[in-house]
């Protein structure tokens, strides 16, 4: 230490007057009390488990941008809603990857009531199994140009849209699923979707929108695992929110609100921790937030890299929403995180 500089002489008591007897460490210092004054808790019953399903039997296929994901056949898919109910999950979400050829410009398949997402329901609600089913309602894994809507020209067509998403969202209800989750951004799809559903018998299937999605480039290793990386032309910009906005994303969630939603969502997620926030102390409705492809992908990749904890991350992470305000996640790292809790980790 340089000869000009006076070192500090504290003693105990001086750091206690200089403190005012306040050590804020005092509660950290041992599991139980870190236990005991924690503000926001992780459990299984925040966990939203996204799945991939393929056509065929006894598939099991690596996605591989997304390590430790597959995507299932239906059978498969059985087992993996087995696997989380077992676990506790509350939840599953059920996404298509379909066949290139029943792709087309206006998304017909979605309206097959055979198709992957509604064969898998009807598949997983014959188990009996006490587990929540949400479904997708949007066209991109269905068109022949990747977008979420009807396409003419470099026009996304909102109104010829949303009248087909309301019809799948019945066919999907009428196969089984209990939230319906409108994930296109086309206006006016809540009302439409409600009103169709009430018309159709289905008053009970909750709505959890995706009130603030943003046109992100978090969303790559998705679009690998449903197949629409290679088909998609342009981008979705026009539709999608622009992620300089926040305002936007209140008005977004209070139409939806207004029009019937029963639950908000924000995707992604942890770049936009900041919306769930304030959409949470907005409107204190369920918020949920997306941990989507690209987070979970760096999550995986820095840890294989031994550049980070990935347990820790991925728990820290998890928590980040809790902290936000967020009622639940979808993450792919929910069965790992639900087999953790279940140890006792």
């Amino acid at each position: 230490m340089s000869s000009h500089i006076r070192p500090a002489s504290l003693t105990p008591k001086d750091m206690d007057d200089l403190l005012g007897g306040r050590r804020m460490r005092r509660n950290r210092r041992t599991d139980w009390s870190r236990r005991l004054v924690r503000e926001n808790q992780l459990t299984v019953d925040d966990l939203i488990w996204p799945l991939f399903v393929v056509a065929g039997t006894g598939v099991r296929e690596a996605v591989p941008s997304m390590p430790g994901v597959e995507r299932v056949s239906v059978d498969e898919a059985v087992r993996d809603a087995e696997k989380a109910a077992r676990l506790g999950i509350p939840t599953i979400a059920v996404f298509p990857n379909t066949d290139p050829d029943l792709r087309d410009p206006i998304g017909s398949e979605a309206l097959n009531e055979n198709n992957l997402v509604c064969s898998a329901c009807r598949a997983i609600k014959q188990e009996g199994l006490n587990i929540g089913l949400m479904t997708d309602v949007a066209l991109d894994p269905y068109t022949s140009h990747g977008h979420d809507g009807v396409m003419e020209g470099d026009a996304i067509l909102n109104d010829e849209t949303v009248v087909q998403l309301a019809n799948q969202a019945v066919l999907q209800a009428h196969a089984g699923a209990d939230i319906i989750g409108p994930s296109d951004m086309m206006d006016g799809r809540i009302a439409a979707i409600r009103q169709t559903l009430d018309e159709n018998g289905f008053r009970d299937q909750q709505i959890m929108s995706y009130s603030a999605k943003y046109a992100s480039a978090f969303y790559g290793p998705f679009r690998d695992a449903v197949g629409t990386n290679a088909t998609l032309i342009g981008d979705k910009r026009t539709y999608q929110m622009d992620p300089a906005n926040t305002d936007e994303a209140i008005r977004e969630a209070e139409l939806d609100i207004h029009e019937g939603a029963d639950m908000i969502m924000v995707k992604p997620g942890m770049p936009y921790l900041d919306i769930v926030r304030r959409l949470k102390d907005t409107f204190s409705v369920p918020t949920f937030a997306y941990q989507v492809s690209g987070e979970f992908a760096m999550i995986e990749a820095a840890g294989a890299n031994g550049w980070i904890d990935k347990d820790r991350a991925m728990l820290e992470s998890l928590m980040a929403f809790k902290r936000a305000g967020a009622d639940g996640i979808l993450t792919y790292f929910a069965p790992k995180v639900a087999e953790l809790f279940q140890r006792g980790a």
